[in-house]
């Protein structure tokens, strides 16, 4: 990247850790400049004052701050990249041991496996790979070489292509839009692998609908769909603590967070008015 990374002695104070995590975040432009500067503080500082950091910008935008908010978005994007597993984990570890409560919401993963919805059972017609009008399957390399052509009616197939490679490679398609990647992410039966290329992609994960989406998904991995709840706001929340479908421990999880925001919290964002009609139930959030 070619932000300037500040790094950080042990001894420093987790406050002023995280006060330079939001003063050079929102100093950068674009969202991936941010994810990479977050991406490299993440490797560069010591567990314990980056748990703390991470804990008070948490709790701070579990407050509803704006500014707190704003990098909790950039956070996200950096912990939910592949590559960051490993902290992440020992962040979750840093944050259980030390009852960080706000960062323990973040990383929050389910006790155990849940049980399959019924809409998670296997349809083989799910694993068909669309006929692309070639007379022929085509190749994973082939179909890959498609989802970057700028082809709306190619574009169709490829959204229901079943591998998360070509998927991945979608939804860098520039004509590809937010209502296909919505409709994309709200298909049940969902395929967790496809699911999580969408919450792995800044650049949709930054769209409101697209959360809301995924977090009512029951298919979407829980360790991502924690910290995408995190960022939802009081009436997108509601909605998902009200979905029977959504899978208990991030509907409890929801409730958590409604429980820490303030009573005033204004209600920004469209992404919960759209996506009423997603769950099964249509009901009307007062």
């Amino acid at each position: 990247m070619n932000a300037h990374v500040e790094i950080y002695h042990p001894t420093v104070d987790p406050r002023l850790v995280a006060e330079t995590i939001l003063r050079v975040t929102r100093s950068l432009g674009h969202a991936s400049l941010r994810a990479s500067y977050v991406s490299d503080v993440l490797g560069s500082t010591p567990l314990a004052p980056l748990a703390r950091a991470l804990d008070l910008l948490c709790a701070r935008a579990e407050q509803a701050e704006e500014p707190a908010r704003e990098v909790l978005l950039s956070i996200v994007d950096a912990l939910s990249a592949a590559e960051a597993r490993d902290v992440a984990q020992q962040l979750r570890e840093e944050a259980a041991g030390e009852s960080l409560l706000s960062l323990e919401r973040l990383l929050r993963q389910p006790l155990s496996p849940r049980t399959p919805f019924p809409s998670a059972e296997t349809d083989p017609k799910e694993d068909r790979v669309p006929d692309y009008g070639k007379g022929r399957t085509l190749t994973l390399g082939e179909r890959k070489s498609l989802a970057r052509r700028p082809d709306r009616n190619v574009l169709e197939k490829l959204l229901l292509d079943p591998h998360p490679d070509v998927i991945a490679r979608l939804l860098h398609n520039p004509r590809l839009t937010e209502d296909d990647v919505v409709r994309l992410a709200a298909r049940r039966p969902g395929r967790p692998e496809v699911l999580a290329a969408i919450a792995r992609d800044p650049k949709w994960l930054h769209r409101a609908r697209v959360r809301l989406t995924l977090v009512l998904n029951p298919d979407t991995p829980g360790e991502l769909a924690a910290p995408i709840a995190g960022l939802l706001v009081r009436q997108e929340l509601r909605l998902v603590a009200e979905a029977t479908h959504v899978p208990a421990h991030v509907r409890a999880l929801c409730i958590e967070y409604l429980e820490r925001r303030p009573p005033g919290e204004p209600e920004r964002d469209a992404g919960a008015r759209d996506a009423r009609d997603m769950t099964p139930e249509r009901k009307r959030v007062q």
